[in-house]
């Protein structure tokens, strides 16, 4: 695989479209991320934060790094200082903790809710429902150190091409709504984290603004 190339060839298929590339380096060498960060690829997605904790000591510092895997609350204390986005809140009680440790760290921490899309039961998010009551929620309407800057969605692992588009199609639908609905200080729709390696080219045309790819830039995931 050769990582610049890789970079080289999203930035060009993703030219007009409004898109961003958030480039997956989970279970990746900090050898291979600098590679892609000196093809000019800055932001990058993590779903361990034990990862996260240590890679962002051994690279440069204007890298910005997303928390894209299921987060726990007693871990958001170790990222609050300098992550750059957290893709997968997917609960009050999360955005709660992450406001409390942003507070601390005299920031604010922009959020995507992640919603579940896929039918299958194991992947997190909330529902269309919970994510409109949590908007009427009093107590997230208190948060002032979290913004929710849209939201993020994975489809079903399947080889059923219309039924991605239909999730896809789907959550863009919900995400315009909200935009024309909900007016908050602490909410700005306007990022919506849908597509990866397998199906980010149904995401694009559905109107992803950020993609979430890695092994088509750093080849197959390694696992530990």
């Amino acid at each position: 695989m050769n990582v610049k190339e890789n970079i080289a060839e999203f930035k060009r298929l993703l030219e007009g479209t409004g898109c961003k590339l958030v480039a997956v380096s989970k279970t990746k060498p900090v050898g291979l991320i600098r590679e892609a960060y000196e093809a000019g690829q800055l932001d990058f997605g993590e779903n361990k934060v034990q990862e996260l904790r240590e890679k962002p000591q051994q690279l440069p510092g204007d890298i910005r790094w997303h928390m894209i895997g299921h987060l726990q609350t007693n871990k958001v204390k170790y990222i609050a200082p300098f992550i750059h986005l957290v893709h997968s809140v997917d609960s009050l009680k999360l955005l709660k903790e992450i406001d409390k440790h942003a507070a601390k760290h005299n920031r604010v921490i922009p959020c995507l809710l992640q919603i579940h899309i896929a039918q299958e039961e194991h992947k997190f998010g909330f529902h269309e429902h919970e994510a409109e009551a949590l908007f009427e929620n009093e107590e997230f309407k208190k948060l002032s150190h979290i913004k929710i800057l849209g939201l993020m969605g994975m489809a079903t692992y399947t080889d059923d091409l219309e039924q991605i588009r239909k999730e896809f199609r789907g959550l863009r639908a919900f995400f315009d709504k909200l935009k024309g609905a909900v007016n908050l200080p602490n909410v700005e729709m306007k990022e919506l984290s849908m597509g990866m390696s397998d199906d980010y080219r149904i995401a694009i045309e559905e109107g992803s603004t950020m993609i979430r790819v890695g092994s088509k830039i750093f080849g197959p995931r390694i696992y530990h």
